[in-house]
């Protein structure tokens, strides 16, 4: 049985759910545990040093990095496709991934560090949020110039690019009300991508679970739990004038960067 460590609000874990599932692939899932410096557990600490889920386990193979996995699940389950077969395609599907990775997610992130967990108040806090949600509008007009007049990012059919783009446009949405403009191409390609099968039961489980971000709220502020602030969204937060959130998560000790590998 393939395991894959997860949470169901990760934009990173729904992605490669997602493929499994428009795959036919049977899967368990399991959220690691709890501990004061983020995410553990032995299991998964072997298969993935650097503390990050999704974490996919297949019998000897263990894989840590959403691209990475999506990469292994194409390989290895090859029908139905979710690459396109043309060389071109496939890097533009590939580069429309990266830009919600790491442009998009630290938008959804940092939104999250204000609203849910109280990171900054007043007009530091509205300053920050109305810095993302224009910086999600704008990243929503350069996704229908990617879309045009296509069914689909990926082409004819939904695909990788589809899969990567949603986890991240149905956050916005559900979470923090920053939805496609109504009637819009990209408004009717998200309607369309929440009808599948495999997108409607990864949506449900992250409903589902909403609930675990008051626990997280709490044991951060007892100061049991660390968010992870590195790479984009350390970035993302300084740029947006949050430099004093991560002092302040600093002398609080409750963020925490990249894990050293040992």
């Amino acid at each position: 049985m393939i395991i894959l460590y997860e949470h169901p609000l990760s934009p990173y874990a729904q992605k490669t759910k997602i493929a499994l599932r428009e795959k036919g692939v049977e899967f368990e899932t399991k959220t690691p545990d709890i501990s004061g410096k983020g995410f553990g557990g032995s299991e998964f600490l072997e298969a993935n040093p650097r503390a990050e889920m999704p974490v996919l386990i297949d019998d000897d193979v263990k894989i840590f990095d959403s691209t990475i996995i999506l990469e292994y699940i194409e390989d290895k389950w090859s029908a139905p496709p979710l690459l396109p077969s043309n060389p071109a395609h496939r890097a533009r599907v590939r580069m429309i991934e990266e830009v919600m990775d790491t442009y998009y997610e630290p938008i959804n992130w940092g939104l999250g560090e204000i609203n849910f967990f109280g990171r900054a108040k007043g007009e530091l806090a509205e300053k920050i949020v109305g810095n993302a949600k224009q910086q999600a509008a704008s990243c929503r007009e350069w996704l229908t110039k990617q879309l045009g007049d296509r069914e689909w990012f990926n082409g004819d059919s939904f695909g990788w690019s589809d899969l990567c783009v949603f986890p991240y446009i149905s956050l916005s949405s559900i979470q923090f009300g920053i939805v496609p403009t109504a009637d819009s191409p990209l408004a009717d390609w998200f309607n369309r991508v929440n009808l599948r099968p495999s997108v409607a039961q990864t949506v449900q489980e992250a409903s589902d679970s909403i609930g675990d971000f008051e626990q997280f709220s709490l044991i951060l502020e007892q100061g049991l739990f660390k968010r992870q602030y590195r790479d984009h969204r350390l970035e993302w937060m300084i740029r947006m004038g949050g430099l004093q959130v991560v002092l302040d998560g600093i002398e609080k000790d409750n963020i925490r960067f990249g894990k050293d590998f040992s």
